[in-house]
Formats: structure tokens, C-alpha cells, sequence
């Protein structure tokens, strides 16, 4: 065997595996960018009514990707709100928060790396000090506020007192304009075929269309193959 052949067989072993990278996408949270649904228009007609709340604090529900914080964002746009996370409660000077006299707080319902939910009595004095100030405040969750787990009695009081708007699942025509926008994000080419052949068969969410986006992006640039049908039929065959 020629040294010349171990050498290329060499080259062939230690080749390093290409890698696929997990980039940040541009997501556009501008208003002109939202998209719009039955699912989400009682939400949006909320956001676009302000000042002329029915409340001054108000809980945006919906589940993972429904378009909470793009809301969030276009309500903040229009009111000069600041946005801090609902995790980040303890460690915010409230009163400054409330500079503006209009404030989102992101996700009431999650909680932070090491497990611990959110700080009841920030949020409590928070909510105190909305309410004394004339404040307003979104609040946005994947559960209703008051089947949040706290323990303090009045802050459930005042949870349950918070009216809710909630975005509801997708339908057809909502899903399909979904992922196109999401391909789109992630400067992916795709045509009618496609997407019609994805929203009959992932899960009929919001976040089952992210997923399968990001899924079909990742899995064409592991393989150096454009997103195409083919590809997807790969991917999510009919069960």
C-alpha cells in the first residue's frame, strides 16, 4: 500500500464533520410585521385601544409563540413602556420601572435557571405601587394569573381581579401565514406546496410551527440541501 493512499484514507478519517451552527434569527417585532387572526385580534384590538383601557393592569394570555411579546412590543412602542421580566422582579428598582408610567412584565409564569419562581412581594408592591401611581402595566403569561402558585393572600387577590385577554390557537389560514413568516425570518425560500404540506402534518400550534421550521432550517444546513419538499416529507412523515 503507497504512503500515498494511507495518506488520502487519513484525510478521509480525520476530515472534521461539518457543523451546523444554531444562529440568532432577526425577528421583526414592528407593528406592520404582526400577523393578524382571528386568534389574536381580541388581543390586538386591546393593545391599539389603549389608553382607553378597561383596566390599567391587564394579563396577555396565550401559550408558547402565539405572539405575546410582539404584542408586548407594539404596546410598549405606543405607550413608551419599559419591559423588564417578570424573573427579574426582585432585582428592579420598581419605582423606576414606572418612570414612564407604563411598564411590561414578561412572563409571569416562568421561572429562572435554578428553578425559583418569581417574587411574590415584589410583585405585590409592584402592583401596589402601579395602582397608587395611575400606572399601566401588561403582563404577559402562558396561564391565567390567578392559577399561578403563590402565597401570599392578597397578591392572589389581586390576580384574580386582573382582567385577561387571551390569544387563542391558530387556525388553517393563520397557521399557513405563520410559516411563511417564520421561513421568512430565517431567509428560507418556500413555496405554497410546502407549507401546505407542513401545516396538515405538524402540531397544530404556535409553537409546533416553530418547531418544524427550525427543524427543516437546521436539518438543510446539516446537509448542504436546499428546503424543499422532499425534505419535509423526510422529516415529517404521515403517521
Amino acid at each position: 500500500m503507497s504512503m500515498r493512499h494511507d495518506s488520502e484514507d487519513l484525510e478521509r478519517v480525520d476530515a472534521p464533520r461539518q457543523l451546523v451552527l444554531a444562529l440568532d434569527h432577526a425577528i421583526s417585532y414592528a407593528r406592520e410585521d404582526f400577523l393578524e387572526g382571528p386568534s389574536n385580534a381580541k388581543a390586538l384590538a386591546l393593545v391599539e385601544r389603549w389608553p382607553d383601557w378597561p383596566s390599567r393592569l391587564i394579563a396577555l394570555i396565550g401559550p408558547e409563540g402565539s405572539g405575546k411579546s410582539h404584542l408586548a412590543a407594539i404596546w410598549a412602542e405606543l405607550s413608551g413602556a419599559r419591559v423588564i421580566s417578570a424573573r427579574r422582579l426582585g432585582e428592579t428598582d420598581l419605582p423606576q420601572s414606572l418612570a414612564t408610567g407604563a411598564l411590561v412584565v414578561e412572563d409571569l409564569d416562568t421561572r429562572d435557571g435554578d428553578g425559583h419562581a418569581l417574587d411574590e412581594r415584589a410583585l405585590f408592591h409592584l402592583i401596589n405601587l402601579a395602582r397608587e401611581e395611575g400606572a399601566d402595566i401588561l403582563f404577559t403569561s402562558r396561564v391565567s394569573p390567578p392559577s399561578l402558585p403563590v402565597h401570599i393572600r392578597d397578591l392572589q387577590s389581586r390576580l384574580r381581579m386582573l382582567p385577561v385577554v387571551e390569544l387563542e390557537a391558530p387556525d388553517d389560514e393563520m397557521l399557513r401565514a405563520l410559516l411563511f413568516k417564520l421561513a421568512a425570518d430565517r431567509q428560507l425560500a418556500v413555496d405554497a406546496a410546502l407549507v401546505n404540506f407542513l401545516a396538515n402534518r405538524i402540531e397544530r400550534s404556535f409553537a409546533g410551527a416553530h418547531r418544524a421550521v427550525a427543524e427543516l432550517d437546521e436539518e438543510a444546513l446539516r446537509r448542504q440541501r436546499p428546503v424543499t419538499r422532499a425534505l419535509a416529507a423526510e422529516l415529517f412523515r404521515a403517521t
